[in-house]
């Protein structure tokens, strides 16, 4: 692995730390391991720049109910990372009981050269990870889902 690569791998290290200590306090962290003008898009989003990147993780926060991340593996090579995770929560005002969901997904990462983020897409199926698990949309989900299947 070469200079970048090494730099890569030092900045993933500290990025999989972060998300997988993650609290409303340490959201301010973003600007140490985010270039100014960073790129953020996942099923949902699309923004650029630090600011609307901690925007949507405190709207998270208040979303979801102690929300963790957990890394499950990650891939580093000189041009950037490729993480698999998981993320743990619960619905904050969903009626019943605080139920455990969770979505699996991965995040394909882009550093500067000085191993700020520069680049952040993140990959889930928000129809399998999310909509199938709500009352309404989760009972059509699932019925087109055994339709469609082979």
């Amino acid at each position: 692995m070469n200079e970048a690569g090494r730099r890569n791998a030092a900045a993933v290290d500290a990025l999989i730390t972060f998300f997988e200590s993650l609290t409303p306090a340490s959201l301010a962290r973003f600007a140490e391991l985010y270039a100014d003008d960073a790129f953020f898009k996942d099923p949902f989003n699309e923004v650029r720049g630090v600011a609307p990147i901690c925007r949507l993780f405190t709207h998270m926060f208040r979303q979801l109910g102690e929300p963790h991340f957990v890394v499950i593996e990650r891939v580093v090579d000189d041009n950037g990372a490729l993480l698999v995770w998981d993320l743990h929560f619960w619905l904050k005002g969903a009626p019943g009981q605080r139920q455990e969901q969770l979505i699996h997904g991965a995040s394909h990462l882009k550093f500067d050269h000085q191993g700020k983020v520069v680049w952040h897409r993140d990959y889930w199926d928000a129809a399998e990870e999310l909509y199938a698990k709500l009352p309404a949309i989760g009972w059509l989900m699932r019925f087109l889902k055994r339709k469609l299947a082979v």
